[in-house]
């Protein structure tokens, strides 16, 4: 059965992401897998630092499987470190980025085998955005193609660092049929498989429209493997 599956608004591995020490025991886990992709060209080593202190209150270690580039993602050393996770965490702010590094590759094939069989896979900001499907790009709000986890389903992550206006017209922009989720920082949506659908954990609230009206968690749709 798959494991636990969660996505994170952003301002991950800070205060109110109380989840984290949830899914960790769900799973058994004593390391976390990082994969700060979506961080490529703003500081990974910042994201990998702060992983590595807030684990480390819950006596959990980190490792960093550096995939930044597409060549990272075909590499097959880093394709074994993600399939033997327990826990993987992707995160970044670049979902377009992440598509284009892992999308087809063995390192992401790798990460869907780990879910499957049981690990707990949580995606923050672009990491939460890319495994949808449509996916929010995140630079004007419009819709593009993700890596399809989460077919029917969007987010706008760190929707409370957005304005108004563009989260309106992404609202807008959706097409029929199609949930999108306003996430917050420090704040998830959490499907722990076989309990009855997601939740919702952390800081914040979340927001969810279909076809421009406001819904419920409810209608978010499962994940398709």
């Amino acid at each position: 059965m798959s494991g636990p599956l969660a996505l994170v608004g952003g301002g991950e591995f800070s205060e109110g992401c109380t989840f984290d020490a949830e899914l960790l025991a769900a799973v058994g886990a004593t390391e976390v897998t990082l994969l700060a992709t979506g961080w490529a060209y703003e500081n990974p080593q910042k994201s990998v630092d702060a992983a590595r202190s807030w684990f480390a209150k819950v006596d959990v270690t980190v490792r960093e499987v550096p995939v930044y580039t597409r060549t990272d993602a075909l590499d097959a050393d880093n394709a074994a470190a993600v399939a033997n996770a327990k826990f993987i965490y992707l995160t970044g702010v670049s979902p377009m980025h992440i598509r284009s590094v892992l999308k087809g590759t063995p390192v992401y094939e790798a990460l869907l085998g780990a879910w499957s069989a049981g690990a707990a896979l949580v995606g923050s900001g672009a990491g939460a955005d890319v495994l949808c499907d449509p996916m929010v790009d995140t630079r004007g709000g419009a819709f593009t193609v993700g890596l399809g986890l989460l077919p029917g389903l969007a987010v706008i992550a760190r929707s409370d660092e957005w304005s108004p206006d563009k989260v309106r017209r992404t609202i807008d922009l959706a097409s029929s049929g199609v949930v999108l989720l306003e996430l917050p920082t420090s704040t998830a949506i959490i499907d722990d498989i076989g309990n009855g659908g997601w939740r919702v954990a952390g800081a914040g609230s979340v927001i969810v429209h279909r076809d421009g009206k406001l819904s419920d968690i409810s209608v978010i749709p499962e994940a398709v493997f």
